[in-house]
């Protein structure tokens, strides 16, 4: 499904972070918030505004306080006209500090809306530029069952009918846990980083062809639901195929892209008879395996070249 493009409303950072509201905007309830990132307006307040950024909020620490201390009364009234005559969602002010009555005034006259903080400007710009990620950051919706398998997330994917579902069953029995069944909502909550979920709606449940929908939480207890999950590897489940050529071996590594994110990936066919939980366990811990640097693969295939090498200088002495 194509990416979601997403906005938050002003008012649900407030009471997040339960700033206080020192001046109002109008609708400032309202005012969407667009950008993943804060703006600390050190050169704006000199007078740069090449590449400034009006759809990012506005952030006050220390360091700018100071500055604009050693300006005359004139001069921040002339800063914070300049600046807040940009259409920014709002100013927010760190450490509890008093804004200065120029601040509020020129909010006044272009209708800005100017917040507080009692927090240390970088624990909440952090926990802000967090925040902002995890409500805007890309995301995706998917079919299929996301897991956590041995604290590997795990993403089964595969046309309907293959048997996701009911691998996923066997998996949850044997004590892994579920995080979102048939709806896998993907964000990419920072670099090279994709987090399953499940939507609120569906949060929970499993359908199972001939059953019907199933509660997991009350059926294996809520210690088998996780809300959210890395994506760490993903396994595509196809129906076997006599005449197709699958990896026996594994020296090649194989990946799916989601989000422009490469996760690692592998095929799995599907046949009577063939344990898929297992399989899937064993692939799970073989990506981790590989993520702390073993490759059996590789491995193999060197003491393999080892002992051919030996042979061959062997039989030249």
């Amino acid at each position: 499904m194509a990416e979601l493009s997403k906005t938050v409303k002003l008012r649900e950072i407030i009471q997040e972070f339960n700033l206080e509201i020192i001046q109002k905007g109008s609708s400032y309830e309202n005012v969407p918030l667009r950008a993943l990132d804060v703006n600390r307006p050190g050169l704006p307040l000199t007078g740069f505004f090449e590449h400034f950024d009006t759809d990012r909020l506005l952030l006050i620490g220390l360091t700018e306080q100071a500055y604009l201390g050693g300006l005359s009364s004139e001069q921040r009234r002339e800063r914070f006209d300049r600046l807040l005559s940009y259409p920014v969602p709002a100013l927010i002010l760190t450490r509890g500090m008093e804004p200065y009555p120029e601040c509020i005034e020129m909010a006044k006259k272009h209708d800005r809306t100017v917040l507080r903080s009692t927090q240390q400007t970088s624990v909440f710009l952090s926990a802000l530029i967090g925040s902002l990620y995890n409500r805007l950051a890309p995301q995706i919706t998917r079919s299929g069952v996301m897991l956590e398998v041995h604290g590997e997330g795990v993403l089964i994917q595969g046309e309907s009918g293959v048997g996701k579902s009911e691998v996923a069953i066997e998996l949850l029995k044997r004590g892994h846990r579920l995080v979102a069944d048939d709806a896998v909502e993907i964000k990419e909550t920072s670099h090279h980083t994709l987090v399953a979920s499940a939507p609120e709606l569906i949060r929970g449940y499993m359908e199972l062809r001939g059953i019907g929908v199933i509660d997991i939480s009350r059926l294996l207890g809520m210690g088998a639901i996780k809300l959210s999950q890395e994506i760490d590897l993903v396994i595509n489940l196809e129906p076997w195929d006599d005449k197709a050529v699958y990896d026996r071996f594994g020296l090649e590594s194989h990946f799916t892209e989601i989000l422009g994110v490469k996760v690692p990936a592998a095929t799995i066919p599907v046949k009577p008879g063939r344990n898929l939980a297992s399989i899937v366990e064993v692939a799970a811990m073989n990506n981790r395996n590989r993520k702390m640097g073993h490759n059996a693969a590789l491995e193999l295939t060197n003491r393999m070249d080892r002992m051919f090498q030996q042979q061959l200088e062997e039989e030249t002495h």
